[in-house]
């Protein structure tokens, strides 16, 4: 790894959310060592299995850490019970232990056990090999210990709740709307530059653009996930369902803005099947493209301020679609990026628009 990547991931690793859950992890693993050894009957010899339990458990959600538990417990009791078909038959022998194996690989690829997938085939395994003539004592020791743990382990992040990131994850959004938004001003002060601009920074923006949403999605979904119930989120009301709101549009103004910048970059540097480009369109292009930047980002912007900004826009594009007809009615053709780029730019002030139709 790059010192230039390891900054970033070790500043993951040691964020306090991180450093959080990794103490949780060791606290539960601690009880659960303590608790093992007092289990009832026969379980108490296989008190090693109830840490692992603990440290299966905890995740960073608690919603994620219920499921993952219980998922985790389904799967060895699929496990077990491929195990035990094969005692109660033919026993352990040197092919029906590969056999038993093989059928629950099979099993953990049917996608019903989640986080538990990988347990069925290991828990067949394990009480076949390892309980042998004991398989029923390890069996039912295995399980109630690998159960004692995830309990330790979901009352642990119960009491000690996760942070809930949805306001946080929110809050990405508008880092993502100011992204697009720049990105569009960068586009407009290439095309005010000498034709062809020489920088390309720019043209490359798109793609980055496309990843941060990715990003900001994912970001979203763990901040709705990170509410499930969680004491935290009794006392912190809020709907996120602006932000995936919000998301959703800037998706799609996303993909207008990147077959914008991807028209113009063919064109600029002579790709294959790009579209001769009218330098005329130019100042007009760039000051719509600065217009409709300024009604993407948000801010903290009154509403009559981005009506004011959506005004400005629409007159920036009305007046570039006009410039675009007479060209086109002048050249006798309809084909090229100033006609693609003003259809987008119209397409991203329709999603915009704060209230009512505007006319371009």
């Amino acid at each position: 790894m790059s010192r230039s990547a390891l900054a970033p991931a070790w500043r993951t690793a040691t964020a306090r959310p991180r450093l959080l859950l990794a103490a949780k992890t060791a606290v539960a693993v601690g009880i659960a060592w303590a608790v093992g050894p007092h289990m009832p009957g026969t379980t108490d010899d296989y008190p090693y299995y109830a840490p692992l339990g603990a440290l299966i458990s905890m995740y960073p959600t608690l919603m994620g850490s219920a499921r993952t538990g219980l998922q985790t417990l389904l799967g060895l009791v699929a496990g077990i019970g491929l195990a035990a078909v094969a005692m109660l038959t033919v026993g352990p022998t040197w092919w029906s232990i590969p056999l038993v194996v093989g059928i629950g690989v099979l099993l953990s690829g049917t996608g019903w056990f989640g986080a538990g997938r990988e347990y069925v085939p290991m828990a067949a395994l394990f009480v076949l090999i390892i309980g042998g003539s004991r398989a029923e004592s390890f069996s039912l020791g295995y399980l109630a210990q690998m159960g004692v743990g995830v309990a330790i382990g979901l009352a642990v992040n119960f009491v000690v709740a996760p942070a809930v990131t949805s306001r946080a994850a929110e809050a990405r959004v508008g880092e993502l709307e100011r992204e697009i938004a720049e990105h569009l001003h960068d586009v407009g002060q290439a095309l005010s530059e000498p034709w062809p601009p020489e920088h390309e920074a720019w043209s490359r923006g798109s793609d980055r653009l496309a990843a941060t949403s990715a990003s900001v999605r994912q970001a979203l979904a763990d901040g709705a996930e990170s509410r499930k119930g969680n004491p935290r989120a009794l006392w912190r009301k809020h709907d996120p369902s602006d932000g995936a709101e919000r998301l959703e549009v800037l998706d799609t103004v996303l993909f207008h803005v990147r077959d914008i910048t991807g028209a113009l970059t063919d064109t600029i540097w002579g790709r294959h099947g790009a579209l001769t480009f009218d330098p005329v369109l130019a100042a007009p292009l760039a000051e719509a493209c600065h217009g409709v930047a300024d009604t993407v980002d948000r801010g903290d912007a009154t509403e009559a301020e981005r009506h004011r900004a959506v005004g400005r826009a629409a007159r920036s594009v009305r007046q570039l679609v006009t410039i675009v007809d007479a060209r086109t009615l002048a050249d006798g053709s309809s084909m090229g990026p100033g006609v693609l780029c003003a259809m987008h730019l119209r397409r991203i002030l329709l999603h915009l628009q704060p209230v009512g139709p505007t006319r371009f």
